[in-house]
């Protein structure tokens, strides 16, 4: 589980365009946002890998962490393990109380500054590259392009066993 944030600034990645003619993206500086939570579930067993997203304009606290949590587990049949970094939002009586409504959910924690842990990170990657050098309007529309994201990702399960594996955590599909 991680979160991250898209902003209506645009993201500029390297682009095509004619030679010495700099590309311009006229925008208006404003720091409207979305703020995204999202979480990687691994069935044990069958191979599939599921993602859940959550979108909302003001920043995540732990009591929005229990109810994707709680989806995330809900979802499979099984004992589920849960990778949370340290940071303060997955910590407390808000995440002890999904432990006490889940009792298979072991959870296992990893440092708050190990982007390299956490197979959540390469979900943000691949968000940002395809909404790279766009310009949204606003929020909405950022929103929209990111349930957009989401299903184009649902929809591939080898990427989401991608970003499983890209994450130094030892693989669990294996």
């Amino acid at each position: 589980m991680d979160e991250s944030g898209f902003l209506l600034i645009p993201t500029r990645r390297r682009t095509w365009g004619p030679q010495g003619q700099t590309p311009n993206i006229c925008y208006s500086y404003r720091h409207d946002r979305i703020s995204t939570l999202a979480a990687l579930s691994l069935s044990a067993v069958r191979p599939r890998v599921g993602l859940y997203v959550r979108f909302q304009p003001e920043n995540f606290r732990a009591v929005h962490v229990p109810a994707l949590l709680a989806a995330s587990v809900g979802a499979l049949a099984c004992t589920r393990h849960s990778d949370l970094s340290e940071s303060k939002i997955h910590r407390g009586p808000f995440i002890d109380h999904v432990r006490e409504d889940f009792p298979r959910l072991q959870i296992q924690r990893f440092p708050a500054c190990a982007p390299q842990l956490n197979p959540v990170e390469p979900v943000w990657g691949d968000f940002k590259n395809h909404t790279a050098n766009s310009l949204p309007q606003d929020t909405q529309d950022i929103r929209n392009r990111l349930h957009a994201n989401t299903r184009r990702v649902r929809r591939s399960p080898s990427r989401l066993r991608a970003f499983i594996l890209a994450s130094d955590l030892p693989s669990p599909l294996d």
